[in-house]
């Protein structure tokens, strides 16, 4: 399982420098200081980021030790625990200030567009980059070896990935609905919490244990003899939640007066440089895996976070709100209608290229492309033509490849 390691000495020097992140994040909150909007946007988006990275290796790390599907969905989630954070704290703070609720559905919508848009494409361009590295290596591709590593082009999946594609498939369809009601309603946080908990249950069944080669620290850390590695990765762990606790909350108040502070939409900074903030870790490591050629793990990684993100996470955002003092229902204004129904749009384009298992140049250029155009034409009327753009393409995909999404869909209710 353990990879290309790194001496010790480089693995205590980036430990460190993960410290050193959080550091003023965690003595700014534990001494009670107030820096400046800005200052503080940035000390604790810092703090955020160094969580997602302990969070990130500790989990890589806990594999080691932890067999089973089941097992590696649970680390999955636990990665994205600094975006759940900072998105639940914005539900749960909208029950006592009604304008937190725009900036949890920005939050998500970020999350999800920004996995898709930009973590999907970075897969696509970080393989192609590493099949050239392979081949320049192999005299332009001569022999055995590096024509059977660089004889395709394009990113793959396995075949086991259907089980995600196909809960991804009722995901998209259930993604709608909240911006056809205008709130994320108890009503479909049930819906979309049980559709994960039956994800849960399908692979833990069905999908056998990937295993992947480690790179980096955790393939160092893995090398650690039984104990030491198991009290490591509980170390990461533990530090890792502290961080988010001591950041989401500041960081997601910093940035809504941050923006306010220096004239910048604060609905865009916590849409964007949250999530970017929260998931980079996550979105470097499946670079990293697609650089190697192991791209069924990197496009994976990115496809089990979206299902994660686009079931789970917006199954919880009613009940926080509802903690804070809330209704049941997350209302949604206009705005955040149409960012909803956007991040549907792009969800339903997503699944229409990863349906036949195969994952195009062409196909994560129009991803990018689109996502790219949101930030040229920012305007409500560009909003609606932009997704009706994503749905008819999507669907133009999904009917050429309706027996892909049958073997997809066929997947969920396999009971073998």
């Amino acid at each position: 399982m353990a990879g290309e390691s790194i001496p010790r000495r480089t693995l205590l020097v980036r430990i460190a420098l993960a410290l050193l992140l959080a550091l003023p994040a965690i003595v700014t909150r534990a001494g009670g200081f107030e820096p400046p909007a800005v200052a503080a946007m940035a000390v604790f988006g810092f703090g955020v980021l160094a969580a997602a990275i302990l969070l990130m290796w500790a989990v890589e790390t806990a594999r080691a030790d932890m067999s089973g599907a089941l097992a590696l969905a649970l680390l999955a989630l636990i990665a994205v625990l600094p975006e759940y954070a900072v998105d639940l704290y914005y539900a749960y703070a909208a029950g006592t200030r009604p304008q937190y609720a725009g900036y949890a559905a920005a939050n998500m919508t970020g999350a999800n567009r920004l996995l898709v848009g930009v973590g999907w494409a970075l897969v696509a361009l970080a393989f192609a980059l590493g099949v050239r590295r392979v081949s320049g290596r192999a005299g332009g591709g001569r022999g055995r070896h590096a024509a059977r590593r660089t004889g395709r082009r394009e990113v793959r999946l396995t075949p086991l990935h259907r089980i995600e594609l196909g809960f991804l498939a009722l995901a998209a369809v259930l993604g709608f609905i909240p911006a056809l009601a205008a709130e994320i309603g108890w009503y479909i946080s049930v819906v979309l919490i049980a559709l994960y908990a039956l994800y849960i249950v399908r692979i833990s069944r069905d999908r056998q244990e990937d295993v992947e080669e480690l790179a980096g620290v955790p393939a160092r850390l893995v090398r650690l003899p039984k104990r030491r590695r198991r009290l490591m990765t509980a170390l990461g762990f533990a530090l890792g939640a502290v961080i988010v606790l001591a950041s989401a909350s500041p960081f997601a108040d910093a940035l809504v007066e941050a923006g306010q502070a220096i004239g910048i939409d604060e609905f865009l900074l916590v849409q964007w440089l949250a999530p970017l903030a929260s998931e980079a870790p996550e979105l470097l490591v499946a670079a990293m895996f697609a650089w190697r050629l192991r791209d069924a793990d990197a496009i994976g990684t990115l496809l089990s976070s979206k299902v994660n993100q686009w079931t789970l996470l917006i199954g919880t955002l009613p009940l926080a709100y509802r903690l804070g003092g809330g209704d049941w229902a997350l209302p949604l204004d206009s705005r955040q209608t149409e960012e909803v129904l956007l991040t549907a749009a792009q969800t339903v384009l997503g699944l229409a290229f990863l349906i036949d298992l195969v994952f195009k140049r062409w196909e994560a250029a129009v991803l990018f492309a689109l996502f790219a155009v949101q930030f040229v034409l920012p305007s409500e009327t560009a909003r609606l033509v932009l997704s009706g753009v994503y749905l008819a393409i999507g669907f133009s995909v999904l009917i050429a490849r309706h027996r892909d999404l049958g073997a997809s869909m066929a997947t969920v209710v396999r009971t073998r």
